[in-house]
């Protein structure tokens, strides 16, 4: 009795989940993972556990992209100035952790020499 009980929860709970889903899908709003779960009613990590949820929010998520942002509309250029765009933050990030890098040894180093002189005042009195 106490599996059938938990079953008929189970899918209970996935009724709700697939027609609140079919809700957000016939209005205009983002699909995500959270929003089901909270419209629903459910924890997120119960939804990522529920294959076929997750199928069905990826396809909504795919359509909505293909309608708001057609192939057609994307030109090459746009996608070299993104591409070289990106390129160059990439760059800056790796000069700035260069900086950090050097910054982070010369403070150890004073670190270092400001506890030998601690050490030195300690022995000395």
């Amino acid at each position: 009795r106490l599996a059938r009980a938990a079953q008929a929860r189970h899918e209970q709970t996935l009724q709700r989940a697939r027609t609140v889903l079919q809700s957000i899908a016939e209005g205009d709003s983002l699909v995500t993972v959270a929003g089901l779960a909270r419209r629903a009613g459910v924890s997120r990590s119960w939804l990522y556990t529920q294959p076929e949820l997750l199928e069905s929010i990826e396809q909504l998520r795919q359509h909505n992209r293909n309608e708001t942002t057609p192939a057609a509309n994307i030109s090459n250029a746009d996608t070299r100035a993104s591409t070289d765009s990106l390129r160059r933050r990439l760059e800056l990030a790796h000069e700035h952790i260069g900086q950090l890098r050097t910054e982070n040894r010369e403070l150890r180093d004073a670190l270092a020499r400001a506890h030998g002189l601690l050490r030195g005042q300690n022995l000395t009195t």
